[in-house]
């Protein structure tokens, strides 16, 4: 999912992956799976057979971490501010764990062709020292909208794929 926002002199572009579900959502799941599988294992238990139940807490443990982990890495966002002056990249789940600035006038936009009809191309902010990847997890319209949205701002200098030269 891409959005912007623009004020007078900035402009934000957010790029984060779609979530099919909210981590409420996936607790409600969670729980809606838990009390009959919780029910039977202490049916079970209550009958004898007590090694059902640490078998169904360790399902449903595994389940939660499953979910967690899913919604955690879906938290995963790029924020491309766009000012007059700089460029900064900031990439982090829930806070900016990484975080790049560029000189306005000496950043460029690399695209990457697809290598299949359905992939979106790379999109790459390079200055003159460090290359920065945006948008690895998009799909191809989010990927073909964030490329509108920098193409907008910033010069095309390499549309191809990138090679690299080893020496």
């Amino acid at each position: 999912m891409v959005s912007s926002s623009r004020s007078d002199a900035s402009l934000v572009i957010i790029a984060k992956p779609n979530h099919s579900s909210s981590w409420r959502n996936n607790k409600l799941a969670l729980l809606a799976v838990s009390v009959p599988s919780m029910g039977a294992a202490i049916g079970f238990t209550a009958l004898g057979a007590w090694p059902i139940l640490p078998f169904a807490g360790a399902e449903l443990f595994a389940l939660a971490a499953a979910l967690y982990y899913v919604n955690w890495k879906l938290e995963y966002r790029h924020v491309i501010t766009l000012d007059e002056q700089t460029v900064s990249i900031d990439k982090g789940h829930y806070a900016p764990k990484r975080r790049w600035r560029f000189a306005r006038d000496q950043v460029a936009l690399a695209i990457t062709p697809e290598k299949h009809p359905w992939e979106g191309p790379g999109v790459t902010v390079h200055g003159k020292e460090e290359t920065v990847i945006v948008g690895e997890f998009l799909n191809r319209d989010d990927c073909l909208s964030l490329v509108a949205l920098l193409r907008e701002e910033l010069l095309v200098r390499t549309h191809g794929p990138i090679r690299r030269i080893k020496i």
